[in-house]
């Protein structure tokens, strides 16, 4: 079950990594749901989002194309998940939940507070 979960968060990332929303889509289960957290200190929906299309646009949003960023793979929560790191700070730790092949649910923490432990 670790190693099924590990393949599934490495295709997500790599989805990630190269900005291929076809990728993300295939990857994410037609009923995935993103939640995320900003703690009111950064900029972060409030409510969760639902369905493929929606997660995949939230997602490319959040954590694809910007700048300077560095997408890391690694043990998030004792699973395989992804850490987006700017100059050496981490701006979002993500974890995944995986049913078969497929992404069922997106958990993003952008809460500089609580990303204080992952900065290099």
């Amino acid at each position: 079950m670790l190693a099924r979960h590990d393949q599934v968060a490495r295709r997500f990332a790599a989805a990630c990594r190269t900005g291929d929303t076809a990728a993300l889509w295939a990857v994410l289960a037609a009923d995935a749901i993103v939640v995320s957290d900003g703690g009111g200190k950064v900029r972060a929906p409030v409510h969760p989002t639902y369905g493929a299309d929606a997660v995949a646009r939230m997602v490319t949003a959040l954590l694809i194309g910007q700048p300077g960023t560095e997408l890391t793979v690694g043990s998030v929560n004792g699973r395989t998940g992804l850490v987006l790191r700017r100059a050496g700070q981490a701006v979002a730790v993500v974890s995944v939940s995986v049913a078969g092949a497929e992404v069922t649910a997106v958990w993003i923490v952008l809460n500089p507070d609580k990303l204080q432990r992952w900065h290099r």
